[in-house]
């Protein structure tokens, strides 16, 4: 009888440990938006479009000011985002059609299968994971996020979305709505329909550590708002740049919604949330504002690449740190699997875990360079300097702390800068 609850006794003690060292996990949550601006938060000096829960992120954690994402475009930044390596390593560096175009081979039109994604990572760590939105990174089965790593997801294959319908048999912006774990709802208005799963996921998953990729589409394309929201900013005459603010609105409405669930369920404490856009803004085809920097999505530019990044964990980062060093999205992976416990080689991850350089255990920065390349377009970063490749132009040469709009272009005043970055950046673009 002894033995038989002294057995019980080790039994209950080993599980006991075992899910406290569970819950000390810490849950992960990505927000992302899509396409953008930079200007378009009023934590970056919008007058016009309030966005005070994401405003909120910023005060309760970290805010990036030098945060850069992998690529120009939606689908390689993803691709970078979630495997944490520069996707232009494994022949990424391009978006997906919404057709196979001719003389491509759709098999290969997708993140390839042999790289490992955070979701993938997490998941052997013991985490429940979750997507819900935008995908973007494949059509074929082999690429479907529920094959790469992903235990749950409520969204859709393609790059965008229409805000307010989908169709039986519809494609490309009208396709059906998929979950693997639910018959999907009716579609209310589609930015307000992802805050709903981001909250069922919190409270589903709450006794577990998880990972949550709350994948927006808001502010992309099409132009859809809703009516209270566009009454809101009547006073804006512009209709697209009204529409665009209104859906700015909406995501930040539902980026308060996430946070308050976390702390219904007391997750807030220690779950690190980060909050990035997957590119800039497309100036052009949704009014966004990508101010002070010139360019905008598609282009590597400042306003392509630059854009707002913000980091929250109240039991382990500062509240209200600016971090003036470059950072990249190619980061957050490799954080991430730090802190859940993985083992890091050197050689998985292009990022690197950012707590010890934001907690000043180390007190070097993050990246010597960032590269980047988008088709034919090819920028490194590297310290104050900022090189742009472009096949029929001289290169141009910036110095970002005294021209952060790459206004002045300073290549043949510093020819041996200009020498250097250029066959750093050749060196690795044919490696």
């Amino acid at each position: 009888m002894k033995t038989t609850f002294t057995f019980f006794l080790c039994v209950s003690l080993t599980l006991c440990a075992w899910a406290q060292s569970a819950n000390e996990k810490p849950n992960f949550i990505i927000i992302l938006a899509d396409d953008l601006g930079f200007a378009d938060l009023s934590m970056n000096g919008s007058l016009q479009i309030k966005t005070p829960n994401i405003d909120a992120l910023a005060k309760q954690g970290v805010n990036f000011t030098q945060g850069y994402v992998s690529s120009a475009v939606c689908s390689p930044s993803r691709a970078g985002l979630l495997t944490g390596r520069n996707q232009v390593e494994f022949g990424y560096d391009n978006n997906l059609p919404q057709k196979t175009e001719r003389g491509v081979d759709a098999q290969y039109e997708g993140l390839p299968i042999d790289q490992p994604t955070i979701a993938t990572r997490l998941k052997s760590l013991g985490y429940s994971t979750g997507l819900v939105g935008k995908w973007h990174l494949g059509y074929q089965p082999q690429f479907h996020p529920t094959k790469r790593g992903f235990d749950e997801f409520w969204g859709y294959i393609a790059g965008g979305h229409h805000y307010f319908k989908s169709e039986p048999g519809g494609e490309g912006y009208l396709a059906p709505i998929e979950s693997n774990y639910k018959t999907p709802q009716k579609i209310s208005y589609l930015t307000d329909d992802k805050g709903d799963e981001c909250v069922d996921f919190i409270a589903r998953h709450k006794k577990e550590p998880f990972l949550l990729y709350a994948s927006f589409n808001a502010p992309h394309a099409p132009m859809h708002a809703k009516e209270a929201d566009l009454e809101l900013y009547a006073h804006i005459k512009e209709e697209k740049r009204r529409t665009y603010a209104a859906m700015v609105h909406r995501l930040d409405v539902n980026v308060g919604r996430i946070m308050q669930a976390l702390e219904k369920h007391d997750l807030t404490e220690n779950t690190l949330v980060v909050f990035l856009s997957d590119n800039g803004g497309p100036v052009n085809a949704n009014a966004s504002i990508n101010a002070p920097y010139r360019g905008q999505k598609g282009i590597l530019l400042e306003g392509g690449i630059h854009v707002p990044f913000v980091m929250k964990w109240p039991a382990k980062l500062p509240a209200g740190e600016v971090y003036h060093h470059p950072v990249s999205s190619l980061d957050i992976a490799a954080t991430f699997f730090s802190l859940a416990g993985g083992e890091v080689a050197i050689e998985e991850f292009t990022g690197v875990n950012l707590l010890p350089f934001i907690t000043g255990k180390n007190d070097a920065i993050p990246h010597e360079d960032i590269k980047w390349k988008f088709t034919i377009s090819r920028a490194i970063r590297q310290g104050d300097w900022k090189l742009v490749s472009i096949p029929d132009r001289l290169p141009m040469l910036y110095h970002l702390p005294s021209d952060s709009s790459e206004q002045r272009d300073l290549s043949m005043e510093n020819i041996e800068v200009t020498r250097q970055l250029m066959k750093k950046l050749g060196s690795w673009d044919v490696s």
